[in-house]
């Protein structure tokens, strides 16, 4: 019994008609719980909303602990006191805690768990559990890491030298260090706000060569993901071409 739970409050597979109702009715239920973020006035529509969602997020979180030996392959005992302490425990028990303001009318020490209310936008979060999309893409991050890093590193190094270039160049313009990293990392991703900008022929030059260079690192990263994602799609077909086989 308690593995079917497990089959079902998981990502669907295919055919598991069950399993995929039950991640449609959670992609509802997120969706719907995060609209009154967009609302500044508080209107009774979206009170109700709150409690349904917030009831179906507790049914969820109290299924996924009960089946948490399955997710994490641990004994029965030990995975039900680790699973509260995993990332996306935390996502799920953080997205529960604010509806508990309901009770802070009567109870006035309850009044701090307002502040929960600013986490409810972790609820969107709990969307990419259901995505296979999601998955996939963490797998080309987690396969092209390394060539990530690289890029990461090249580019943090680009925008530290470029600030220190354009801060001994243009020593009116820049009056803080911190304001030629900025500058720096605005023209490495060629956005360009134009609130600090050079004002001689010198920090120009500097600007366009560190632009020209700054579309090449910028598209590294693109390629990388791309050439990733691209492989595990091959991949994914492979596998499906010998499961039929």
């Amino acid at each position: 019994m308690r593995k079917r739970i497990y089959e079902i409050i998981e990502v669907s597979e295919e055919g598991d008609k069950i399993s995929l109702l039950y991640d449609l009715i959670m992609l509802c239920a997120i969706i719907i719980s995060i609209v009154p973020l967009a609302f500044k006035q508080s209107i009774s529509f979206f009170y109700i909303t709150d409690i349904i969602t917030t009831v179906l997020f507790i049914i969820d979180y109290f299924l996924r602990l009960i089946t948490a030996d399955y997710k994490l392959k641990q004994h029965r005992a030990t995975a039900f006191i680790k699973y509260p302490f995993t990332p996306w425990a935390i996502i799920d028990l953080v997205s529960i805690l604010p509806t508990l303001t309901v009770l802070n009318s009567g109870f006035k020490l309850l009044r701090l768990f307002r502040i929960f209310r600013t986490f409810r936008v972790f609820r969107v979060f709990k969307a990419f559990r259901y995505s296979k999309s999601f998955a996939i893409i963490v797998n080309v991050i987690k396969n092209s890491k390394n060539a990530l890093l690289a890029v990461c590193t090249l580019a943090v190094g680009y925008i530290l030298v470029s600030a220190l270039v354009i801060f001994n160049v243009e020593g009116d313009s820049f009056t803080t260090f911190f304001d030629a990293i900025y500058w720096a990392t605005v023209s490495l991703t060629t956005v360009g706000y134009g609130d600090i900008y050079p004002i001689t022929t010198a920090g120009r030059i500097i600007t366009m060569i560190s632009s020209i260079f700054g579309i090449a690192i910028v598209a590294l990263p693109a390629g990388i993901i791309t050439a990733g994602y691209m492989d595990e799609l091959k991949e994914g077909k492979d596998k499906d071409g010998s499961s039929l086989e």
